[in-house]
């Protein structure tokens, strides 16, 4: 296998052209097609959308998807209609996006950040188990970088202690695992599953996005509702919801785009596996993966066993990470950290008392971890580039 090729062009962390190229005739007709009828917002290009859905994700006939307005406002209203309150306990994890803590406090409810497992970055069970309490009302685990949490392993003692599940597959759509004899896809084994289409998700619009997914028809009643004010008719009002509406034209975009997805992520599959495969023939792997790697050696992301991972980001980790990212941007190379900062040692949640140490496995992701591009249409002498250059790194610093 050859690694030498190079281009003129930097490689990006990411480049959304390289896909829309492809349906760009289909995504203008859609959007022609909206202001043609000028109408904006829900209405019937939204419930098409969210039908699709349903039968995306195989959900039973009283199951529902509803659109609203982003991914943090499905947090925050999946949040509202399993009425948490001010005091209650949402165990998650602190080495996720911001919006996934602030849904909890913005109702005036406690996070409590449980460590990380080191092999697949989510969210350890076994620390979950350690933290609840009289007060926890909800999990909420994170699917990070597109692969699911083995729910099936916890629900059971969720459910004995009336606890909710509201899963955050932000990062997931698309993902599933494989539970016994059943394909279970992300967002659809808890009690509510959240999901983005912010533009750099696997299905992305061309503005903010987001949905909720549900298995029970009265949880479905309520969120229609909080997501317009409250309202149960016209100008009656049941409860104080929000105004958080999926418009028309993200849905018409976003329909264009749905039946890409399998091979969009497929695609990302396959970019995973050729990511191993050079890093690997160039001997610049740890041991094993998903644990932290010694130094001139990457951890390549692990794959549980039973899911289908749909590399939303690929993340490696690498003890001098900021110097071989720095290494990278020198030779026109992008990369991206995800995250700096856990979210128990933010500064604005420095009222819950967290400390450095509380949570060591994800601290010591924070400082190692390192997105690569991956993204449709990304080639393989890019990946190539990228991977000559660590080698060079790796020759010159080891």
């Amino acid at each position: 296998m050859s690694m030498s090729a190079t281009i003129d062009n930097g490689v990006p962390i990411l480049d959304l052209r390289r896909a829309f190229k492809d349906i760009r005739g289909e995504v203008h007709t859609a959007v022609e097609r909206i202001f043609d009828t000028q109408a904006f917002i829900l209405g019937r290009e939204v419930r098409t959308f969210e039908e699709h859905v349903e039968a995306y994700l195989d959900l039973p006939g009283s199951g529902a998807a509803i659109g609203c307005a982003s991914g943090s406002d499905a947090l925050l209203l999946a949040l509202m209609a399993l009425d948490v309150k001010p005091g209650d306990e949402v165990i998650t994890t602190p080495y996720t996006f911001f919006a996934t803590a602030s849904a909890v406090t913005r109702l005036g409810a406690v996070p409590v950040f449980a460590d990380i497992d080191p092999v697949t970055y989510n969210v350890s069970l076994a620390d979950v188990e350690r933290k609840i309490t009289p007060k926890t009302k909800v999990f909420l685990p994170v699917h990070l970088f597109g692969q699911m949490v083995p729910l099936e392993e916890i629900a059971p003692l969720l459910k004995e202690r009336g606890i909710k599940i509201v899963e955050d597959a932000a990062q997931a759509f698309g993902s599933w695992r494989r539970i016994g004899k059943e394909i279970v896809r992300a967002g659809t084994l808890g009690d509510v599953g959240c999901t983005s289409f912010f533009p750099t998700k696997k299905v992305g619009g061309c503005g903010d996005g987001g949905m909720m997914v549900t298995s029970d028809p009265e949880l479905a009643a309520r969120l229609k509702k909080l997501r317009v004010h409250g309202e149960g008719s016209t100008y009656f009002h049941e409860e104080v919801g929000l105004n958080s509406r999926l418009d028309a034209l993200q849905a018409a975009i976003l329909d264009v785009k749905l039946p890409h997805l399998e091979a969009w992520n497929e695609e990302r599959r396959s970019l995973a596996a050729y990511y191993r495969l050079c890093f690997e023939s160039r001997g610049l792997t740890g041991p094993r993966s998903g644990v932290p790697a010694e130094e001139g050696r990457i951890t390549l992301p692990a794959e549980l066993e039973g899911n289908y991972h749909i590399y939303h980001q690929y993340v490696v980790r690498t003890p001098k990470r900021d110097e071989l990212m720095a290494w990278l941007e020198e030779r026109g190379i992008s990369t991206r950290v995800y995250y700096p900062l856990p979210l128990h040692l933010q500064p604005c949640f420095a009222f819950l008392g967290g400390r450095p140490g509380d949570c060591p496995e994800a601290e010591r992701l924070s400082r190692e971890a390192l997105a690569l591009p991956i993204f449709p249409g990304l080639r393989a002498e890019e990946q190539e580039r990228l991977v000559d250059a660590v080698a060079e790194y790796v020759r010159t610093r080891f």
